[in-house]
């Protein structure tokens, strides 16, 4: 991997950190490469030279966003429960706070909410189907609903905990969170 300028670094964090701070500001649509290039103090052409439009550096951000958490569950142990990695997650989310609340809690972007609600999904289905990697094992409908249900609500319980100012640490949450993903996964897949 080769190692990026630290010009450009500086460059592209403050060009990041433009777009979130704005997204809290107001909406997405609203927000115009040249707010972003005013407010992280950098030229429109060098944001043209890190992203194509205001719609790349968003998916680049979310997507930066969504590798880090997949690599943190990646590298948790296989027996992980469910309050594990809701700590994991809480503790993500608040360690990068003011993206999440710029995406969820303010005028945020439902591309994003779709591509959350897509990583949870992969989570809970890998979590709880323990197939091989590989092999393609197809979920019944009714499983299918059920983790969209549990994803959905994963989703709906972050965007509660941003938009009423994280009213509980992390810990908090992921007990709560960890209880609920048990309680209903063993309704649809009972201990053997």
């Amino acid at each position: 991997m080769s190692k990026v300028d630290r010009r450009i670094r500086k460059s592209q964090e403050a060009i990041k950190m433009a777009v979130i701070e704005l997204m809290i500001e107001k909406n997405f649509d609203q927000i115009t490469v040249q707010d972003i290039s005013d407010r992280a103090d950098v030229s429109r052409r060098t944001i043209y030279l890190h992203y194509m439009d205001k719609f790349d550096l968003l998916d680049k951000l979310i997507e930066e966003h969504i590798d880090e958490m997949r690599e943190l569950c990646n590298s948790t142990d296989d027996d992980a429960d469910y309050m594990d990695m809701g700590l994991i997650w809480f503790e993500y989310f608040e360690s990068h706070s003011l993206f999440f609340s710029a995406l969820l809690a303010s005028k945020g972007s439902p591309f994003f909410r779709n591509r959350f609600l897509e990583f949870f999904l992969q989570e809970l289905k890998k979590k709880e189907n323990d197939t091989p990697e590989g092999s393609n094992q197809e979920l019944t409908d009714g499983e299918d609903v059920d983790f969209q249900f549990l994803g959905a609500a994963i989703v709906g319980v972050v965007e509660w905990w941003f938009k009423n100012g994280k009213p509980h640490p992390p810990s908090y949450m992921a007990a709560r969170l960890g209880v609920l993903l048990e309680r209903n996964l063993e309704a649809v897949f009972p201990p053997a």
